[in-house]
């Protein structure tokens, strides 16, 4: 692996890191008091082309490698953890699949507009009675004429309330069991009802909601195999915990920004706190450890643009990227003290964002258990 990125990498981190400094850092705290994000913002991105960084040109992307995304995702993240998240969801868990598993006629008619940014992608799995145990999921997909009907509920799907495509998944056999049977639909935004949008500890800037569907569904409209969508929902988990890995880098990396910025200027006993050694401890683990979470992420995402096998490469840079932005963004308020604690300061939005990085696209335990299997070898998995 090259630590060195590529001009064209640097070139696409500039890109998004001037936008999220001009477009986003300053409207943070106001969208995450109101609970909202412009959608004008994501338009924004689509036409600069960070909406579809690692589609092919072909398909009205960028064009670049799944690194430079994930360059993008933690710049973004940087300045707005739920900026990051819409962009990780869209392009990770809808887009991608859509090019990798969907046929000819599917790539050419979906990804596009997705690539544009002329409609957002969900990533629709999880059910109230389904998540980390994403094979017992009860919404189905029943046969009819030229389709199916599906018809079930879905909980916590980020972006589906901006409007745009979902990649949804039904039981298509109710003979089987846990990930079999299982098929994956690409469904528009008014084929499902919001019933609910919920209100979250942070990342308040991201729409997350709960959709009911109840609607015909065409035969172009199945992605890949049918009894063969369960599948698709784990690949596309490979790859979007790296995105996941990144954003949680970009939260540790903001709050270790103010931490860093603060302790040069506040002055206690006669000196900057920076001049103590309690604080400069602190700063030090903040930097070793922000820098050892990107480079498990960049090493994943080296590994999945070179076609190699990165399940747990990938589950190793979300378990350690989002357990250290918890640790660290609660290490910035401690160096902030009282301050850090209040919103004056943006590190208690850090602090509160980088949690959730630790439970979606997989919780903490999830990821030991899918690194043990990979350990341990495919026989434990299989008894397992």
């Amino acid at each position: 692996m090259d630590f060195e990125l590529t001009p064209e990498q640097r070139e696409i981190q500039a890109l998004a890191r001037s936008f999220a400094e001009a477009e986003i850092e300053p409207h943070a705290s106001a969208w995450d008091r109101d609970h909202a994000l412009p959608v004008e913002v994501l338009r924004k991105l689509g036409a600069l082309g960070l909406m579809g960084v690692c589609v092919p040109e072909e398909y009205a992307g960028a064009g670049a490698d799944f690194l430079s995304y994930i360059l993008v995702v933690e710049e973004l993240s940087r300045a707005d953890a739920g900026v990051g998240v819409t962009v990780a969801v869209h392009t990770s868990a809808c887009t991608m699949p859509i090019l990798q598993f969907g046929s000819d006629e599917q790539r050419d008619r979906f990804v596009p507009p997705l690539a544009r940014g002329e409609g957002v992608g969900c990533f629709a799995l999880t059910e109230p009675g389904a998540g980390s145990d994403a094979g017992a999921l009860t919404t189905r997909a029943t046969p009819v004429d030229g389709g199916w009907q599906v018809t079930g509920a879905k909980q916590w799907i980020t972006n589906a309330a901006f409007g745009g495509t979902l990649l949804l998944f039904a039981r298509t056999d109710e003979a089987t069991k846990n990930g079999r049977g299982i098929s994956a639909f690409i469904l528009d935004s008014d084929q499902v009802e919001i019933t609910r949008t919920e209100e979250k500890l942070g990342l308040n800037s991201s729409a997350t909601n709960d959709i009911a569907i109840d609607s015909f569904v065409a035969t172009d409209r199945l992605i890949g195999d049918e009894h063969h969508g369960f599948r698709i929902a784990m690949a596309t988990l490979d790859g979007g915990r790296i995105g996941i890995a990144a954003q949680a880098v970009g939260i540790a990396r903001a709050a270790y920004e103010v931490a860093l910025a603060y302790s040069k200027q506040r002055i206690a006993f006669g000196h900057r706190i920076a001049d103590f050694q309690a604080i400069q401890h602190k700063l030090a683990n903040m930097s070793m450890e922000i820098d050892a979470a990107r480079l498990l992420v960049h090493r994943a995402a080296w590994l999945k643009d070179k076609g190699h096998p990165h399940t747990e490469a990938g589950a190793k840079a979300k378990l350690f990227a989002s357990e250290m932005a918890r640790r660290q963004t609660a290490e910035a308020i401690q160096v902030l003290g009282g301050y850090g604690y209040t919103k004056e300061f943006p590190v208690e939005r850090y602090y509160r964002d980088a949690k959730i990085t630790e439970i979606y696209e997989g919780t903490s335990e999830i990821q030991r258990l899918v690194i043990a299997r990979a350990i341990l070898g495919e026989a434990h998995a299989a008894r397992a």
